[in-house]
């Protein structure tokens, strides 16, 4: 397998994730009566995971953390802020119509990441035909929508 096929591979699963996560917290949230507290619980998990694999891969890059520009521990902000709403929102608004205007925002703001090669990415211009792709994508996510 190349190793754009196994990233791709590993991406396809993380998607399949996010409705999962959203899912699952949703109805934890809804089952203690807290939205904030299954957030925490997600936060506290998902924390643990990921202090067992820094110390199994090598915990040397911690101290290179404190180093870094502030700006970049945003995404921490962001990812409370998508864990949050997520399950307040999808109990009422449904996990579906949920993940899919997350996906319509991660599809206009990943295009605008690329074109500009914002934070370091790959600069990816958006010319005509990925522009309709994206549109053509976002035309596919709101046809689903459709009673």
């Amino acid at each position: 397998m190349s190793p754009n096929a196994a990233y791709a591979s590993v991406m396809f699963l993380a998607g399949i994730g996010i409705p999962l996560l959203a899912a699952l917290n949703a109805a934890l949230g809804a089952r203690i009566g807290s939205p904030a507290v299954a957030a925490l619980c997600l936060f506290l998990v998902a924390f643990s995971v990921t202090a067992a694999v820094v110390m199994l891969t090598g915990p040397g890059a911690v101290r290179h953390l404190a180093s870094q520009p502030r700006h970049l521990f945003l995404a921490g902000v962001l990812v409370a802020f998508y864990i949050l709403s997520i399950t307040y929102i999808a109990p009422h608004f449904g996990v579906g119509n949920a993940v899919f205007f997350v996906l319509l925002g991660q599809l206009a703001a990943a295009a605008a990441i690329d074109h500009f090669g914002l934070f370091g990415a790959r600069v990816s211009p958006l010319g005509f035909t990925r522009a309709a792709g994206i549109a053509l994508m976002a035309a596919g996510v709101a046809l689903t929508q459709k009673a």
